[in-house]
């Protein structure tokens, strides 16, 4: 018997799909949810476990949200530079394997032994995070043709599945640190990634020519040699990464280097293309990846200071439930944009049939009123807070879910707005960009949870309440500014954006 070998489809035949989604975005789908189960899982638990006095690093709630913060920036700084890899050498398929193993290495190690190893499994997970997240993001904008209307959903489907594997990593991992070991946390991370990189393997065939390197008609020993560059310069960067991670003094240098130099990049890569129309473009976005800036370093207190508000001030009485502070703290957000993310999307159908439906920049804008509305709300617990500073956890969860209102007004608009804006040449280095943004998102993030922290180590409970839910009611005052300043001036930016919606 006889049996006919698979032949892989053409672009054009991914792009001319029928239906509202073509087949191969629920691979990447599984893909992306297996990673971000991984991802979030470990980044649940980082500041609970470098807080930990006893089984974690013995940190400090100040140096443990400087440390969050710099791990976390590191980890999408360097999604910047592995997305210019997969753009000018490895493509996006083999920049995604690199990462892939890379990242389930570093958290083996650290399963291995968290204490004595945590630093250097950090340090490879933040190499593979940095090659694998924004070529998959790119390579989902592939299987969309330029002006297809359909893209919106995609990525808004796509983002479901990096909210799914969020709410599971987020759960589980907190849930066997906490009460088992923080090994297995770590451990249950490495074994999901592993099953995400298996998926990719068995289902890139359909991809077709998406995330091929762009290096396929240079000769076959230049093409690998370069490739081998990538990987031996990547690998050759685990001490200097180490080194900044446990020195944040090192991080505040490099976050102050590689902003500018990526501007620069920015710059010379946008006036190098010949079309007054593509560089409005670029600069439209440019605007865009500046205000997520801020949206990030509000919304990323999510990984450190509320962590740890969770962990010290909440009850655990959730509508009448027993459940740990933390494990709601990590995985409501999840939740809540599972639940939600159908309905904003037919709202804005809804609307858009009306002709009422704001545009990208309005968006954005409503984005932060909602974080504004979010952390006033979390500033609020202190009035339901008892003498011994433990405070409703219902209210708690409340914030959560508008904060996840104005996540989704921006978060899966903002991955398909950049793959608008962006010549497709620069598309794996602008997905790196919006990512970079985040880098200065949980950077900020990590130094204005250390600023809300109280300065005394033997504080008491009372006191940590009031000094994080103080810090919060500033930063819904800040969100508030923003998101009218936006609106504001949205006109000069849909001029910009020319005919991209």
């Amino acid at each position: 018997m006889s049996q006919t070998a698979f032949v892989q489809p053409t672009l054009e035949e991914i792009q001319n799909f029928e239906g509202k989604y073509p087949k191969q975005l629920w691979y990447l789908f599984l893909v992306e949810m297996w990673e971000r189960f991984c991802f979030y899982g470990m980044r649940g638990v980082l500041t609970i476990f470098m807080a930990d006095q006893v089984l974690g690093l013995a940190l400090s709630d100040k140096d443990a949200n400087l440390k969050y913060g710099a791990i976390q920036a590191f980890v999408y700084a360097f999604t910047f530079i592995g997305g210019i890899f997969a753009d000018k050498i490895l493509g996006f398929r083999k920049s995604l394997f690199f990462g892939g193993t890379i990242m389930i290495a570093g958290n083996l190690i650290i399963a291995f032994s968290p204490q004595t190893l945590f630093y250097l499994g950090i340090t490879l997970s933040i190499i593979g995070t940095g090659f694998f997240k924004p070529n998959i993001s790119s390579m989902v904008g592939d299987l969309y043709k330029e002006g297809d209307s359909r893209r919106d959903a995609g990525f808004g489907l796509f983002y479901s599945g990096i909210n799914i594997g969020a709410l599971l990593g987020g759960a589980l991992c907190v849930w066997l640190g906490k009460y088992y070991a923080w090994s297995y946390a770590f451990l249950a991370a490495a074994i999901v990634m592993t099953i995400g990189l298996i998926t990719f393997y068995y289902t890139k065939k359909h991809l077709g020519p998406i995330g091929d390197s762009p290096l396929l008609n240079l000769e076959d020993s230049k093409r690998k040699s370069r490739e081998l560059m990538v990987y031996v310069g990547s690998l050759l960067s685990i001490p200097l990464i180490f080194i900044m991670i446990k020195n944040t003094a090192y991080t505040d240098l490099f976050m102050y280097t590689i902003g500018p130099l990526a501007l620069v990049y920015f710059f010379y890569e946008m006036f190098k293309i010949a079309s007054p129309s593509s560089r409005k473009k670029l600069i439209a976005a440019l605007i865009f990846i500046v205000f997520s800036i801020v949206f990030w370093a509000f919304f990323e207190q999510s990984g450190g200071s509320l962590a740890l508000f969770a962990e010290n001030n909440l009850s655990f009485d959730l509508l009448g439930l027993h459940i740990d502070p933390n494990v709601v703290n990590n995985t409501s957000n999840s939740l809540f944009v599972i639940l939600f993310s159908p309905l904003i999307g037919l709202l804005w159908v809804w609307m858009s049939g009306r002709k009422i439906e704001p545009n990208t920049v309005i968006k954005f804008g409503l984005a932060f009123l909602f974080l504004a509305g979010a952390f006033y709300t979390f500033y609020a617990t202190k009035f339901f807070a008892g003498a011994d500073g433990i405070t409703s956890l219902n209210i708690f969860t409340a914030a959560y879910l508008i904060i996840t209102i104005g996540e989704l007004c921006l978060s899966p608009i903002g991955l398909s707005i950049v793959t608008k804006l962006s010549p497709k040449h620069l598309g794996g280095m602008m997905m790196g960009m919006w990512f970079l943004a985040s880098a200065y998102g949980q950077y900020v993030a990590g130094l204005l949870g250390a600023g809300m922290s109280t300065p005394d180590a033997n504080a008491g409970l009372p006191e940590k309440l009031i000094a994080y839910t103080d810090g919060y009611y500033q930063l819904a005052i800040y969100a508030l500014i923003a998101g009218i300043l936006l609106i504001v001036i949205s006109p000069i930016i849909r001029k910009l954006m020319q005919e991209v919606k």
